[in-house]
């Protein structure tokens, strides 16, 4: 069966009963139909006093363009803590509808390590997305409004872009204002897409309803004549961004297929934001349960690192465990197997691919965390390969599980699940790639040769112009969120192995006042991207009793 029919064939328990299971209120829970709800901020504030539970954070090796089964292994790794009686709880990210419609398809997991009604996240949900977008959108509206009725602050750059929810190639570069009308001067604009817009960085790092409204006022919109900030709360647009983001910034209820509660609340992309759910959705999982998975998204060089450098500074906790999720396909892929062979035995090609997933445990270790590798079994894995693995990961002082939660759900992850609750009993120590006191060069060179493994960094002549106009507006100690290919350590998608000396080229820069970072661009990573050749749209349809196909 495919993901769809094995969700669609699997009984939910109401979502009342799943908000019961973990000690939440009627009255602090706001149903979207018998499966999903929203959970009020009245429940965090009736348990800030409580301890919290142990984070558990899953990452990844690079991928390959489909995916190597994060959300599959987090999703099998909550259940399986719950096959062992543990009190666990997923807290995942949202996905977004350009995957969705695009290549790597949903994210709502795989096979019986599902959450679910997996149609209803992957589409409009509870119109979180929709919510952000729009808010993005009024932003945008407000500022070309202004200059129309007399530019009363003087806007000579607008720099915030609109943002749409989809893969759309066409929208990165494009001209407004064309209709003539007096007042109205054509300018280039461009779209981002959903989850790399500055509102939903903001939406996933605001620590409460009144710090949302001060990171929407913080929004840099542009600079006038005499290169001064215009910020959003100059236009007195925060209070309407606010509003319409109220209800959203409560996360969202769901379960997996066993009726694991779970949190799915916020979306941004990982190659190119912070990749990470909210901190008010993390901070509600610590209290509700003893053993809380969370994800961030893509490979360790860039979720994890954002996780650690960005969102463990706001959410005040470093992750207890963390989990490196690879298949045998993608260090073969790594190593420099050809796409259709990898189904075939490829000791070799291990062995040079097995250098990339080394690198990110070497990686997630000097941030002081306490790591295992959790191997996403496929069928076509032979014996010969996952010893060679878990042979060489002794050499790194890290243990291997195999994980088969697609076929098997939280009992093909029940060897990881006492594995992690052992691990979550060492110590940690948070070691960050940079100080927040460092120069922004000098952030992008340590986590270029820290994280990356690369030789240098080179800025072009645009990126050192604007690296001096962001230190001289009193902003060089924010973080950094580095975009970047999610196929390779490189800013190359295409050097895989990485076996020479690299650089790592940054274009351009951007700082993000409301998210609080500055997003360095590096390489021909794009913020809007585009659909495939063949894009999932082209197979997702309603079959002849109304249900949806398609999706996976």
């Amino acid at each position: 069966m495919t993901d769809i029919e094995i969700a669609r064939n699997t009984k939910l328990n109401p979502i009342t009963e799943i908000a019961k299971s973990i000690s939440i209120m009627d009255d602090e829970l706001e149903p979207y139909g018998k499966f999903k709800a929203k959970i009020s901020s009245k429940t965090y504030e009736r348990l800030s006093e409580k301890e919290d539970g142990k984070l558990i954070l899953v990452t990844a090796i690079n991928p390959t363009p489909m995916g190597e089964g994060k959300t599959t292994v987090a999703i099998g790794l909550a259940d399986g803590l719950r096959k062992i009686g543990k009190k666990s709880i997923a807290v995942l990210r949202e996905p977004s509808q350009g995957p969705v419609f695009g290549l790597k398809g949903g994210a709502t997991g795989g096979g019986h390590a599902q959450i679910a009604p997996m149609e209803d996240i992957n589409l409009h949900f509870t119109g979180d997305l929709h919510a952000i977008t729009s808010a993005n959108n009024l932003l945008a509206s407000m500022i070309d409004n202004h200059i129309y009725f007399g530019n009363e602050l003087d806007f000579k750059e607008v720099i915030w872009r609109r943002c749409l929810d989809v893969n759309d190639r066409s929208l990165r570069k494009i001209e407004i204002g064309l209709s003539g009308e007096k007042n109205l001067e054509p300018r280039e604009d461009g779209f981002d897409i959903t989850a790399a817009s500055e509102i939903m960085a903001i939406f996933c790092l605001a620590t409460s309803l009144n710090n949302l409204k001060e990171r929407l006022g913080n929004i840099l919109v542009g600079y006038n004549s005499k290169n001064e900030p215009i910020y959003a709360r100059d236009l007195k647009a925060e209070g309407a961004l606010t509003v319409l983001l109220k209800d959203a910034l409560n996360p969202n209820l769901v379960q997996t297929l066993e009726h694991t509660p779970t949190i799915v609340h916020g979306g941004p992309f990982a190659n190119i934001a912070h990749g990470c759910n909210s901190v008010v959705a993390t901070k509600l999982g610590l209290k509700l349960a003893d053993y809380v998975v969370t994800e961030a998204g893509f490979g360790a060089d860039l979720g994890a690192e954002k996780f650690m450098d960005i969102k463990t500074r706001l959410l005040g906790k470093t992750p207890n465990a963390v989990v490196c999720v690879a298949t045998i396909k993608a260090l073969k892929y790594h190593g420099g197997m050809e796409v259709e062979q990898l189904n075939n035995e490829g000791i070799e090609y291990l062995r040079k691919g097995y250098e990339n997933l080394k690198k990110h445990i070497r990686n997630l270790k000097n941030f002081g965390l306490n790591v295992i590798v959790a191997i996403n079994r496929y069928t076509q894995d032979t014996e010969k390969e996952i010893e060679l693995l878990r042979e060489m990961l002794k050499a790194e002082g890290v243990n291997l599980s195999l994980v088969e939660a697609w076929a098997n759900g939280g009992e093909g992850a029940k060897d990881l699940a006492e594995q992690i609750t052992k691990l979550c009993e060492n110590e940690t120590k948070v070691n960050y790639t940079y100080k927040l006191e460092d120069n922004i060069e000098e952030k992008i060179r340590k986590v270029a040769q820290k994280i990356y493994g690369a030789k240098d960094i080179e800025l072009s002549e645009k990126a050192k112009e604007r690296i001096k106009t962001i230190e001289e507006m009193g902003l060089g100690n924010l973080p950094i969120c580095i975009a970047k290919t999610q196929y390779s350590l490189s800013d190359d998608p295409k050097n895989l192995e990485c076996r020479d000396d690299y650089t790592i080229h940054v274009r351009d820069l951007t700082p993000k006042t409301g998210a609080g970072f500055i997003v360095i661009y590096s390489g021909s990573i794009f913020t809007m991207p585009g659909l495939p050749r063949v894009p999932a749209a082209e197979s997702i349809d309603l079959d002849k009793d109304g249900n949806i196909i398609g999706i996976f």
